[in-house]
């Protein structure tokens, strides 16, 4: 028996256990292998604001069935037991006398039907409108979250392409380091060369440093727009040609403001305000419901025989209510509703002009950075041949160190613009993206 249960608790064991490592698979997987589609996949899933979202839409679509629930008739069960310590009196046939007995017990059940009620009617005809709006807001989030996601992420391959270029940066300083002292011992050039390199080579060593502590910084930045909150560390992985590849975009296309989820919610908002409208005006509307019920009812003046003889009453009917005079109560929240109504379609024409001035900005800021990007790319080529062409003067005595300092700067200005550029236009163009409704995610 006791082997038995020790193999039942070891077998339950492994099953959690098997069930924990699937279910992490896929998390592990994109953070082994975080390409930017997939730190987009993971903060999808993730990112808190969006798990709530999601539970939001949840908690929208059981309110709508509670709602709509009434539409179903409605059945109670109602019971009760009096024990009256002393009978009313009433004033019958000249005189005063005792009615009723000691001991009353009522067992009824009740039912209600709506057949017209505004408020139910209300919460059938919006429901799907309201299950549209809680899905926009959820996709609203999840474009915020691709959004943030993006530029965090060319953030922290920025930095570390400038790690990287530091590095070629440092390679190239030792290498002239190497030069300037073996020339300094040579006789060749006093120590100036030699000092000078140095100085050089601690400033890059100082900036690489700089560089990597700002890549922590970076890195734990986007593990919080992935809604990560694991301590493992995110291998980002890239492909610099498909990167450069990507960096176009059609400027002729015009913007839809249909795509635009705002103008979505706000479509949406304006069928719900206009359904609120009806609301109001169905209260001219009387609310009508068939009821009925149905009770057992017993009376005598001791305990133990009330449940002997039951005297059973029922009934059914149509009942109507309708609300004569509220004063102007009515009028005014039909006013409301009305203005409402109007006030959404203001904010649409606010959007209108947003959506436009957010457009010929970002697509002017992306064009201007496109051409920055074109222009240091060539420069980055033109650099390193002025660098190699200057390194190999130097060592034949034709330039003096300075040049190849010169040189040297030029050539990792070069490239550091060059990487800020291309960092530059991926997001300017994810800034176009969105200003045109155009973002996708899964």
């Amino acid at each position: 028996m006791r082997k038995l249960f020790y193999i039942i608790v070891i077998s339950s064991f492994l099953t959690g256990l098997s069930d924990d490592i699937i279910a992490q698979q896929p998390t592990d997987t994109l953070l082994q292998n975080a390409t930017l589609q997939n730190c987009v996949q993971y903060a999808l899933k993730n990112y808190p604001l969006i798990r709530q979202n999601l539970i939001d839409q949840e908690i929208t679509e059981h309110e709508i069935k509670s709602r709509l629930s009434e539409w179903y008739p409605q059945i109670n069960l109602n019971a009760n037991y009096l024990n009256n310590f002393q009978l009313p009196s009433i004033y019958f046939a000249g005189q005063v006398v005792k009615s009723g007995t000691y001991n009353t017990s009522t067992i009824g059940f009740s039912g209600t039907q709506n057949i017209f009620n505004r408020d139910v009617l209300l919460a059938s005809r919006s429901a799907r409108d309201v299950r549209l709006q809680s899905k926009e807001n959820t996709t609203n989030t999840k474009i915020d979250v691709v959004v943030n996601v993006s530029k965090a992420f060319y953030d922290v391959l920025l930095t570390q392409q400038q790690i990287q270029l530091v590095d070629e940066d440092i390679v190239r300083l030792q290498r002239n380091l190497k030069d300037a002292y073996n020339q300094y011992q040579g006789g060749i050039v006093d120590k100036t060369d030699y000092k000078t390199a140095t100085i050089t080579l601690n400033n890059s060593k100082a900036e690489k440093k700089n560089y990597e502590e700002s890549l922590t910084a970076k890195m734990v930045y986007l593990k919080q727009q992935m809604g990560d909150t694991a301590n493992s560390m995110i291998n980002i992985v890239y492909d610099s040609t498909q990167m450069e590849q990507e960096i176009f975009i059609d400027t002729t296309t015009g913007v839809n403001l249909d795509n635009r989820i705002e103008y979505q919610q706000l479509q949406t908002q304006k069928r719900l305000q206009q359904y609120n409208l009806k609301y109001y005006k169905w209260a001219y509307i009387p609310s009508i419901s068939a009821v009925g019920q149905y009770s057992f009812n017993y009376l005598s003046d001791t305990y133990s025989n009330l449940y002997g003889t039951n005297y059973p009453g029922s009934y059914a009917g149509i009942q109507l209510a309708f609300p004569i005079f509220q004063g102007t109560k009515r009028q005014q929240d039909i006013r409301v509703a009305e203005l409402q109504v109007k006030r959404v379609d203001w904010d649409i024409q606010s959007l209108k002009t947003t959506v436009n001035t957010q457009y010929a900005q970002s697509l002017s800021t992306y064009k201007s950075n496109l051409y920055d990007y074109q222009i240091l790319k060539d420069n980055v080529n033109l650099a390193k041949e002025v660098y190699n062409t200057v390194e190999l003067q130097y060592r034949s005595g034709i330039k003096a160190y300075l040049d190849v300092i010169n040189a040297e700067t030029n050539l990792r200005n070069a490239q550091s613009n060059y990487s800020n550029a291309l960092y530059n236009v991926l997001s300017s163009k994810i800034d176009v993206q969105k200003a045109l409704g155009t973002i996708q995610f899964n």
